[in-house]
């Protein structure tokens, strides 16, 4: 009875517990719900840190947050784009330039193109380039005929094309003598060249003014004692279809060409961190922009520099991650060419065709056409004497 009217008398009690408990968390609940943040404030606008009650509200929130960023990005985007730095994006825009005096150190980057009209075959044209012209030895790879290893156990590929492109065999073409005419208006601040035929020193150009990045036939060494060899002991074994043997220790001789696995010469690098900081004019000509780190060169200028790119086709444009980051956001700044027609284009202009055609429209467009074709003319003169002697 005792057990019995204990639990019947502490059951009340334990009823009431429960309802003075469910009485505060309904306050509790009801304090809570008027601290929260409304969902409108007193503007009426719904307040973007409230719990959406709906899915629907949810969706269409982000919808707003998603908009909101994309105008906030094409803001930024607007902000970031340079201004045009030329006219026009030709080489009408660039004659404008030059004439305006605003291009003072003009740097030109070139290749093998500008030198076939001369008669010396590009590297790379299927059937008519050089390397299509050394399938004859066997090669395991076209450019096996510059790898030093390749040439360590093999020099015969390589002294035959040594034959073909020794100096003496071409002359200068109107491209060439086009930097010759930017030399002597003194605009010319340096030429960088992939080429090893020398032809731009023949054109007239001071050696001071050009920078051979691959090398040239100028000198030779030994490449194992390094022991230094005139280029008429080179032509003598060359054109004799012989190996070119050092006189000192025996070892093979090669003209001072940078073969894949060499080191560029310690002056491309000294002048490219001289040279293009100080350029506002870059010329690109007659090459494919495949080696580095000769190809990366384009983008060594300001950012304010023009860059003119005179080509048989379009080469050198953003691919990298630099490249594709600067298109999705149309800035143009870096990782490559960005040309007319593509978003972000501000400072680079694209003439397709053979350098000789783009040098002499842009001469006409500066008014340079006469002195450019007597330099030409001066020079057959000169070498019609020299054949004469």
């Amino acid at each position: 009875a005792t057990a019995s009217s204990t639990t019947a008398g502490t059951a009340p009690a334990a009823d009431s517990v429960s309802a003075v408990k469910d009485k505060q968390q309904h306050a509790q609940q009801q304090q809570q719900r008027q601290q929260q943040p409304n969902l409108h404030d007193q503007h009426g606008e719904q307040d973007q840190y409230a719990e959406p009650a709906h899915l629907d509200e949810l969706l269409g929130r982000l919808e707003e947050r998603l908009a909101l960023q994309e105008d906030t990005g094409k803001q930024l985007q607007q902000q970031l784009k340079r201004e045009p730095v030329l006219s026009s994006f030709d080489l009408a825009g660039v004659a404008e330039l030059i004439c305006s005096g605003k291009a003072k150190h003009i740097v030109v980057m070139c290749g093998a193109g500008i030198s076939v009209s001369a008669g010396i075959p590009d590297f790379r044209t299927p059937g008519t380039g050089l390397y299509s012209q050394l399938e004859r030895f066997g090669l395991p790879e076209p450019e096996a005929v510059f790898s030093i290893k390749f040439f360590k156990n093999n020099p015969k590929p390589f002294h035959m094309l040594a034959r073909e492109l020794f100096p003496g065999n071409y002359g200068p073409t109107p491209t060439h003598y086009f930097m010759k005419l930017l030399h002597n208006k003194g605009l010319l601040l340096r030429c960088f060249t992939q080429n090893i035929d020398s032809l731009e020193c023949l054109a007239g150009l001071p050696k001071a003014a050009v920078v051979a990045a691959h090398g040239n036939f100028d000198s030779a060494h030994c490449i194992k004692c390094d022991h230094e060899h005139s280029l008429d002991h080179v032509k003598q074994a060359v054109f004799s279809d012989e190996i070119c043997y050092c006189t000192k220790c025996g070892g093979l001789v090669k003209p001072d060409i940078v073969f894949f696995g060499e080191q560029l010469p310690d002056r491309f690098y000294e002048q490219m961190d001289q040279d293009f900081p100080a350029c506002d004019l870059l010329l690109v000509m007659g090459t494919s922009l495949v080696v580095q780190p000769f190809a990366s060169l384009i983008d060594a200028v300001p950012e304010h520099c023009p860059r003119v790119l005179i080509n048989r086709e379009r080469v050198g444009e953003g691919t990298g991650t630099m490249g594709i980051l600067s298109r999705m956001l149309g800035l143009g700044g870096s990782g490559g060419f960005v040309f007319e027609g593509d978003e972000g284009c501000y400072r680079d202009v694209l003439y397709l065709g053979d350098s000789d055609d783009g040098v002499r429209d842009l001469a006409q467009l500066l008014g340079w056409d006469k002195d450019l074709e007597d330099l030409i003319a001066d020079n057959s003169r000169a070498e019609k004497s020299d054949s004469k002697l």
